[in-house]
């Protein structure tokens, strides 16, 4: 027969157990037995009575066991609602200042804040840190790890985590503390400054307010050099105007948070926490693949001069120069009004679902809208520890205008970009929301291979001859993708050392000495990166990058690098094993198994190497640059004949259902555009209603060509 513990019995067990976990605000948390008051203690026997029922034939040991097991759990539990709490309260102001969304404004799931502000994301964003950075959890977790064998497989790998996590973000150092709030507040600031920030061009005597997103579209479209040299001189009023905003201040007590803490600097201090080594060694990695890429740039410039005039190195001539009117004859096949649909319709044959997500998409660009595409989670998915199932909540962005020229390229990509982010987060299968945050302990480089192994596919001949189709439904030509292919491919090394020019940048950045931190330094500092690292001033300048100045994106970009590495890594290993990529219904099931499911809990470059069999190179990279002209148009006509031969993807058997078991909401700012919700599931008719508006707000641009 069973009977109830004693609590003279328990009291040496209790001693140990509080120690362990004490719920919030308890008067047990740090107290010896001694010191504890009888209320308490009895208040705590009472409950473990209720949890821990002992046979007459129970020993001591077990007792223990079964008691600090269900210290663990309750632990575990009150830590997984917490930190889901204040997840959710920053990821809504964050989507809200970003959007710049109207107070009362609703989320998918019918609620949010009443108010949007940079103050409240400032504050809900330190209330999570703090969350994040308290000292009683991470020495709870780890005097609960000191017992593993009385904990269950689950509950191991959850206070694993745990540790990992906390320990990214608890700093022992008071001026370390006092540091990140400076650098927190400033950023805020910042920010919001950036956003209202008016951007533009001197076009035909007069200025043009335009996003940078629309600046950079007009260096790659326009056929007026004198207009595309007003866009570049656009591009470049960012990083004064940035560094007189507080970028100046955000860099020096980032740097001095950084040091407070015992690390190199900021770089060195993000690196480590995000993907578990130094500075140093991210840059022994990124130091062999500049140097073996060296020469191919050099190359690459000299055949561009040669081909089209010295005129074309110029930065507001390159992207042009290289595709000349070519985005202009290829921009009625991605028609923008059709690029949810087609991302919809390639995803679901690759056998790429979300499990029950639900996704806002808000795609077009907009005054104060923030100036760069992203997916963040304001409800992470993960596995309850009653089995049920916590789908994830996406919020989902772009910026198109689709009357310019090449926005239905650029939304397309971003969509199978941003949405390869979203199926990963959505597809983490782990017990504890932890596992599926986005911040550290999570790998830049992991989160971004996701992203753009997806986005790569709308590159390729296989991937253009079903998906890219104009509005009376046939396939772009094979003369317009082999054209592009003799005049981008010589020329592809050039976004490669344009990914590397920034983290090089970041990492000059942040080693320069306090007093060097100047705004006439910094930009003097970019130029002098662009020089060195893309051969002269790019496109792109470096002040206008907008990873630069958030903390959550900031020495974010080498990132980018290492994932590209490793997409060219696995799109070696998905062809030669299976031939094939688009269209192929083992690719999702296998990055579900192989790279989404883990979540943090392993490391990027193991997953690469257990996926492919090989430790991560950039030897594929490399290849793929080094291929031949004639080489890579004879392998892609194979793979566009192939592509044609099939019915267009809405006439196929089984084209009308398009099932990503997801919930999908497009919207504009406040507006509630479509709602799957409210199409029966039918994310095609959901498809139909954006496509509608979009041919309302924009009649010019969806008009037929």
């Amino acid at each position: 027969s069973g009977m109830r513990l004693n609590l003279l019995a328990v009291a040496p067990f209790l001693a140990v157990c509080t120690r362990a976990w004490s719920p919030p605000g308890s008067l047990l948390r740090g107290a010896s037995p001694s010191r504890v008051g009888r209320s308490s203690l009895a208040s705590t026997a009472f409950l473990i009575s209720h949890r821990v029922v002992a046979s007459s034939a129970e020993t001591p040991g077990k007792k223990r066991a079964a008691s600090c097991m269900s210290a663990a759990k309750d632990f575990i539990d009150a830590t997984n609602q917490g930190y889901e709490k204040v997840h959710r309260s920053f990821e809504e102001q964050f989507w809200g200042t970003k959007m710049a969304l109207s107070d009362g404004t609703a989320l998918a799931d019918g609620k949010g804040p009443s108010t949007y502000s940079v103050d409240e994301l400032t504050r809900t964003k330190l209330e999570m840190e703090a969350f994040l950075a308290d000292p009683a959890k991470l020495e709870q977790t780890r005097s609960l790890l000191k017992t593993p064998d009385e904990l269950s497989a689950q509950e191991l790998a959850t206070l694993k985590i745990f540790e990992r996590t906390f320990g990214c973000y608890i700093m022992e150092s008071d001026v370390a503390k006092a540091k990140r709030e400076e650098s927190t507040k400033l950023e805020g600031k910042l920010e919001s400054a950036r956003n209202t920030m008016k951007l533009g061009a001197q076009l035909g005597g007069s200025f043009q307010e335009m996003s940078s997103v629309g600046l950079r579209n007009k260096l790659r479209t326009s056929p007026d050099e004198a207009e595309r040299k007003a866009c570049y001189e656009g591009l470049r009023t960012i990083g004064p105007f940035v560094s007189s905003n507080g970028f100046v201040e955000v860099v020096r007590a980032r740097n001095a948070m950084a040091k407070a803490l015992g690390y190199v600097d900021y770089y060195d201090y993000k690196v480590t926490q995000a993907e578990g080594f130094s500075k140093a060694r991210l840059f022994d990695i990124l130091d062999t693949l500049e140097v073996g890429t060296r020469e191919i740039m050099t190359k690459a410039r000299a055949k561009l001069a040669a081909d089209k005039g010295a005129e074309a190195l110029e930065p507001w001539n390159q992207s042009f120069m290289m595709a000349g009117d070519l985005t202009k004859r290829m921009d009625p096949f991605f028609p923008f009004e059709k690029s949810v649909e087609m991302w919809g319709r390639s995803f679901a044959k690759l056998g790429i679902t979300y499990k029950e997500a639900t996704m806002d998409l808000d795609l077009l660009d907009r005054k104060g809208k923030y100036s760069n595409g992203f997916c963040h989670w304001p409800q992470p998915a993960w596995q309850k520890p009653d089995g049920t199932w916590q789908p994830a909540t996406t919020h989902f962005t772009s910026l198109a205008d689709p009357a310019a020229v090449g926005s239905g390229h650029t939304a397309l990509t971003t969509l199978m970009h941003e949405a390869g982010h979203a199926a990963h987060f959505a597809n983490i299968q782990q017990p504890s929301p932890l596992f599926a945050q986005e911040r550290a302990p999570t790998s830049v480089a992991y989160a971004e291979l996701q992203s753009m192994f997806l986005d790569s596919l709308v590159g390729d001949a296989a991937w253009r001859g079903r998906y890219a189709r104009d509005r009376g439904g046939s396939p772009l030509p094979w003369a317009l993708h082999e054209e592009e292919i003799e005049s981008v491919h010589p020329f592809k090394v050039f976004g490669l050392r344009a990914m590397l020019a920034v983290p090089y940048f970041e990492k000059a950045l942040y080693e320069l000495p306090d007093e060097e931190v100047t705004a006439e330094r910094i930009s003097a500092l970019a130029d002098e990166v662009e020089v060195k690292i893309q051969g002269g001033l790019c496109p792109r300048p470096l002040l206008s990058v907008p990873h630069l100045l958030s903390d959550e994106a900031s020495c974010y970009y080498h990132g980018y690098v290492l994932a590209e590495m490793a997409v060219h890594q696995t799109r070696e290993f998905f062809l030669d094993k299976y031939g094939h990529i688009v269209d192929n219904p083992e690719v999702g099931p296998t990055l579900e198994k192989a790279y989404w499911r883990p979540g943090n809990s392993a490391a990027f470059l193991d997953l690469v190497a257990q996926l492919t069999g090989k430790p991560l190179s950039g030897d594929p990279w490399v290849r793929a640059l080094s291929e031949s002209v004639e080489s890579l148009k004879a392998s892609e006509k194979e793979d566009y004949d192939a592509a044609v031969a099939k019915p267009h993807p809405a006439e196929e058997e089984g084209a009308a259902k398009v099932d990503l078991n997801m919930r999908v909401r497009f919207v504009d700012g406040d507006e509630v555009i479509a709602d799957t919700a409210k199409t029966q599931g039918d994310f095609v008719q959901a498809c139909a209603i954006f496509e509608r508006y979009v041919a309302n707000r924009f009649p010019r641009a969806v008009a037929a060509p």
